[in-house]
Parts: C-alpha cells; structure tokens; sequence
C-alpha cells in the first residue's frame, strides 16, 4: 500500500513539473515571438524597452497582459509611434485575444498566419500604412468581433471569406485602395452592427444580402466615396451612403426604388 501511495504521489509531482514546464515553455515561446517583433521595429520613444529577452516570460512587460495561466492574451501598442513590418511568427501567439496596434506607421502587408488565432476577438490595424491585400486567411478566426484595418494603402478585393466570421460585430475597411464588387457573403454575419467600406475604389452594387442586415442589428452601412452602381461620388454632410434605393430601419420596411 505505501508503494502504491508513493508512486501515485511521484507520478502527481511529475505531472505537474510536466504542466509548469510546458507552461513555462509557452511563456517563453511567446517572448521570442514578441522579441522577434521588437527587433522588426523602430521604436523612437522607447515604448518597448521593457521588453527583455531574458526575463522568463513577457507577462511583466509594459503593454503586455497575460491570463492566470501566464499566456499572452492582449497586446496593447496603440498610438505608440513605432514603425516597421509585422512579422508572420505573430500568428504564433495561439491564445492572444486583443492585438491593438493602431495609430501608428506600420508598413509592408499583413502577414496571412494572423488568420491562425483563432481565440483573436479585436484585430485593430487603422491608421497605419500598411499595404497588400487583405489575407483571405483572416476569415478563419471564428472568434474574431473587432476587424479596423481602416486608414491604411491596402488594395485588391474584400475576401468574401470574412462572410465566415459570425462573431463579427465591427468590420471597418474605409480609406484603402480596395477594389471590386462588395461580397454578398458578408450579409451572412448577421451579427454585424457596422459596415465601413467608405473611400475606396468599389464597384458594382451594394449586394441586398448585406442592405437585409439594415432591418436586424446594422446600425450603419457607409459606402460612400466609391465607384458603386446607384451612388453618388460624393460624400453627403454626414458621411453616409447615398443610395438610390433608401432603407429605412423604423417599424417597417420602407424601400423607394429610384432607378
């Protein structure tokens, strides 16, 4: 009996030397990662110089945050003025939740392995300068609530893979060089509350799988300073779309067809 409960007892401590080590391993894991992604950036005002690759883990850096576990879970570098790429080893941090990176002057494209977390829920990149398209792969992240890549140079087509994302409650993609027709597959989201696709080089018509959105939960579709069948140029005082047919979210549905 005194064998048996000493060996259940050795096997308990292995098990969690086992846990601790695998998640020490994790932490240092991350830290690299991140490390690697300081060294890809200028960093003028010194906002990263916490970031120390010999600490154990990045959970005591400044503008890092981490769960009970010890494992990244935000990333908060807004307005930082930092500069430089985005490295694709980003899309290693597996349990990361909030990549907040915007307000700053970001270049090169974004990385398609950012479509590997999947615990993601905000992705903000507006208002940087980034360029590229955007990676079909950012269409994987199921949990993914918050997609700003607003007031950037990015160009091509919307992936009508972010029709996948049935989290998603704020899709914000104006001020780019985007082209080509609006996917009808976004009106599959019927979580979405707003739709920004303002000043860009679209074309074609607002798909009425998306206008359907305005009688449930989209409070504002703004499509406004495009190429688009039915609308002006223009943008009006307020910013929003002009369209020739005119939805109207009260009671009922109203629709004017001006064609």
């Amino acid at each position: 009996m005194g064998s048996q409960f000493a060996g259940a007892k050795i096997s308990v401590v292995l098990l969690t030397g086992l846990v601790a080590l695998a998640t020490l391993v994790n932490c240092n894991t991350e830290g690299d990662i991140l490390y690697k992604q300081r060294v890809a950036w200028e960093d003028p005002h010194n906002v990263l110089q916490t970031w120390d690759p010999t600490l154990h883990n990045p959970c005591s850096w400044m503008r890092v945050m981490c769960n009970s576990d010890n494992t990244v879970i935000r990333v908060d570098l807004g307005d930082a003025d930092i500069s430089g790429p985005l490295i694709p080893q980003l899309g290693g941090l597996k349990n990361l939740q909030y990549l907040e990176l915007y307000g700053n002057r970001l270049n090169g494209s974004i990385p398609a392995a950012l479509g590997k977390m999947e615990h993601l829920v905000s992705l903000d990149l507006y208002s940087n300068l980034l360029t590229g398209t955007i990676p079909t792969s950012l269409g994987a992240m199921s949990r993914l609530r918050y997609l700003r890549l607003s007031q950037n140079k990015l160009r091509g087509a919307i992936p009508p893979s972010l029709g996948n994302l049935m989290s998603l409650e704020d899709l914000e993609l104006h001020k780019n060089a985007l082209s080509g027709s609006i996917p009808a597959s976004l009106g599959n989201i019927k979580t979405l509350n707003y739709l920004r696709l303002n000043g860009n080089m679209l074309t074609g018509t607002v798909p009425l799988e998306i206008l359907s959105l305005l009688v449930s939960n989209l409070v504002e579709l703004n499509v406004a300073n495009n190429n688009l069948d039915g609308t002006d140029r223009e943008s009006g005082t307020r910013g929003m779309y002009h369209l020739k047919l005119f939805w109207l979210r009260t009671s009922m549905l109203n629709i004017e067809a001006g064609f």
